[in-house]
């Protein structure tokens, strides 16, 4: 039996030190007090907001994770671009920001010049997609500071103050919309690639999954990238919104459990799950393999779930079908009640609570 703390990843340590952090980022918002610029205090929130007048001015920070070390064992980094802009980007519309630029930093012990022209030949390909500029970044060359590449971006994003998605509005008998995932995003790769080294040995990643595809390959698989497909229902800057979507979740670290808990937590409602996406099957191999109890899996990955919204009853079907124009696959997947707690049924008889 196989837990993300056994490949080196301790939640509840990360959780501890993100509220030490974040205490301390929020003890500079005072310096700037009646300044342009004046931080929001938003505790749980999935970005930053400086107020600029008429409108927020959003920031959010991540990085593509060990996903970046698979890479490098298999001298792939044509894709990983999607990944990065993901992790940031899809934070940064939880708010209801349009992000209008990136900058990224690659730290590496020494510089390859091929591997870095792929990274950045993704990453702008992903952000053209987008409509996302990118206009700094930094290559940094530290031996003995990291002995493999760390890559990391920060997203600027907008939005009108009148347009922030609220939370808070969100009541008994609303509807949960959930958007189908790849693969594997760039969230819990660490507990992926033990389990597969201890089943396969170092060579993994050259070994078949199915088909002929390797177990690397699969892996690789880029991150869906939402932040448009969310736009196309809320409008971008000075657009109307379509559709009143309340609560925006991204489902990375934590699972379901987390990042949907995060968003209900000021309401006091919770959710009943009745009919997510199935994980993909080389995620449910993956399970078998390593023996991962089923609730450590929901509190790790996606589990085929990246994105959640929340709109009333009488906006689902059509907030459905502007994602499907845009090529998101997404259903109904439960309903917001009373009691405060994640419950998601599997199988259509287990369930689990979070």
């Amino acid at each position: 039996m196989t837990t993300y703390k056994d490949s080196g990843v301790d939640v509840k340590k990360g959780d501890m030190a993100s509220a030490a952090a974040y205490a301390h980022a929020a003890s500079t918002f005072e310096s700037r007090k009646g300044m342009i610029g004046e931080p929001v205090f938003e505790e749980d929130g999935y970005a930053g907001f400086l107020d600029m007048g008429d409108y927020y001015l959003i920031q959010s920070t991540d990085g593509t994770g060990t996903k970046l070390d698979l890479a490098a064992e298999m001298n792939s980094f044509e894709t990983l671009g999607y990944d990065l802009l993901a992790m940031v980007a899809d934070d940064a519309i939880c708010v209801g920001a349009e992000v209008i630029s990136l900058s990224n930093c690659i730290d590496v012990p020494s510089v390859n010049p091929k591997m870095i022209d792929a990274m950045m030949k993704g990453l702008s390909k992903a952000c053209k997609e987008q409509k996302i500029a990118i206009p700094a970044g930094e290559i940094a060359e530290v031996p003995g500071a990291v002995n493999r590449a760390v890559w990391s971006a920060s997203a600027v994003g907008i939005v009108a103050k009148d347009k922030v998605i609220k939370p808070e509005t969100i009541v008994e008998g609303d509807t949960i919309i959930s958007l189908k995932s790849g693969v594997a995003r760039s969230n819990g790769f660490s507990l992926l690639r033990k389990i597969l080294s201890d089943s396969y040995g170092k060579d993994w990643h050259t070994k078949e999954w199915k088909n002929g595809t390797t177990w690397g390959e699969i892996l690789m698989t880029p991150s869906i990238v939402y932040q448009s497909a969310v736009l196309s229902l809320i409008g971008r800057y000075r657009e109307e919104r379509k559709i009143d979507v309340k609560g925006v979740a991204h489902i990375t670290g934590g699972g379901i459990p987390s990042k949907l808990g995060r968003v209900l937590r000021k309401t006091g409602l919770g959710a009943n799950l009745t009919d997510l996406f199935s994980p993909h099957e080389a995620i449910v191999d993956i399970i078998k393999l390593g023996n991962v109890p089923e609730e450590e899996t929901y509190k790790t990955w996606n589990m085929g779930n990246g994105m959640m919204l929340v709109v009333s009853p009488e906006d689902a079907n059509e907030a459905i079908s502007l994602l499907k124009k845009v090529e998101i696959e997404a259903k109904t997947a439960g309903t917001i009640v009373s009691d405060p707690k994640i419950m998601i049924s599997i199988n259509s008889k287990e369930r689990l609570f979070f």
